[in-house]
């Protein structure tokens, strides 16, 4: 059983090797291939990273959900943290963040261009508000909450826009969908295009399946060398795909660090991670095997010895 066992990953072993060798013995053929797959799945793997720095830029999703909760001018500055502390221990809250009508005031002097405006007026128009981020982003929950805090006495106004949070989830909903499309219509063409170049391979070795059938060799013995021939092209294509990506995003690299200081911050893009990596390459390899599977299993069927 034992000695079955090694011959049988004997022969598996001879035949991925057998694949890689015969993928570097038409190097130019070879490249093309790799290179049509590569750019196929370079482009899911591009918008995936394009939306994750987008998320990442715009303050993730919880971000895009807080509203304030603007202090009647009479609230003291130490009952104002206070409520902040009470609003914090609420179960449909994840955080809540205090800003003082002194700190607002200087950074609506120093944004607004009207330092000498400001200058003129008696007394610190701004009340103190609260910035609260809800535990849960359902529009419904939101609003519920908002209603809560409104009805405290020392509520004067509650800014929330449901419309805006609402909009930002169905463009996200959006983008992720239509990247899930992509995604399908990609993993299709690349099954397609490892089928074709595999039932090229068939037509071509057909002599020698022939004479392989003629001797009494399996139709899974004979499917196996083209098995791993697409494992090999899906795997080489989805690893120069991933290079492709990496180079995309070091050429914009240089312009979105410019972009950002203009706006006084810093942001650096983000990579494929190590999971998605993964995924990249064992799909490249899983669509490879299954394009080798259905071609293999087509036209072998055809090629009987005469």
């Amino acid at each position: 059983m034992i000695e079955a066992a090694a011959r049988y990953f004997r022969l598996h072993a001879q035949n991925l090797s057998g694949a890689v060798s015969r993928l570097l013995r038409y190097p130019l053929g070879s490249l093309l291939t790799v290179l049509v797959i590569a750019i196929a799945l370079a482009l899911p793997a591009g918008m995936r990273v394009f939306l994750a720095n987008v998320g990442a830029l715009s303050g993730s999703w919880e971000g895009a959900a807080d509203f304030t909760v603007y202090l009647d001018d009479a609230v003291s500055e130490e009952r104002a943290r206070e409520l902040a502390s009470e609003i914090a221990t609420r179960a449909d809250v994840d955080q809540v963040e205090f800003i003082n009508r002194a700190d607002a005031l200087e950074e609506f002097r120093s944004q607004s261009g009207f330092g000498e405006a400001l200058d003129a007026l008696e007394d610190n128009p701004l009340p103190h508000a609260l910035v609260v981020r809800p535990g849960q982003t359902a529009v419904n929950a939101m609003e519920t909450l908002a209603e809560s805090l409104d009805a405290l006495g020392e509520t004067a106004l509650v800014q929330l826009d449901t419309e805006w949070v609402a909009r930002l989830r169905a463009m996200l909903e959006l983008v992720e969908r239509t990247v899930d499309i992509v995604s399908a219509l990609v993993a299709l063409a690349v099954v397609l295009v490892i089928g074709n170049t595999i039932r090229l391979e068939i037509n071509n070795r057909s002599t020698e399946i022939e004479v392989m059938k003629l001797v009494g060799g399996s139709d899974g013995f004979i499917r196996r060398p083209f098995l791993y021939l697409g494992f090999c092209y899906g795997l080489a294509g989805a690893l120069v795909a991933a290079l492709l990506v990496a180079a995309a995003l070091a050429l914009l690299e240089a312009p979105v660090r410019a972009l950002a200081e203009l706006y006084a911050s810093v942001y650096t893009l983000m990579g494929l991670g190590r999971r998605d990596t993964l995924v990249l390459l064992g799909g490249g390899a899983a669509l490879g095997w299954a394009g080798a599977w259905i071609a293999s299993a087509r036209h072998l069927r055809a090629i009987e010895p005469t």
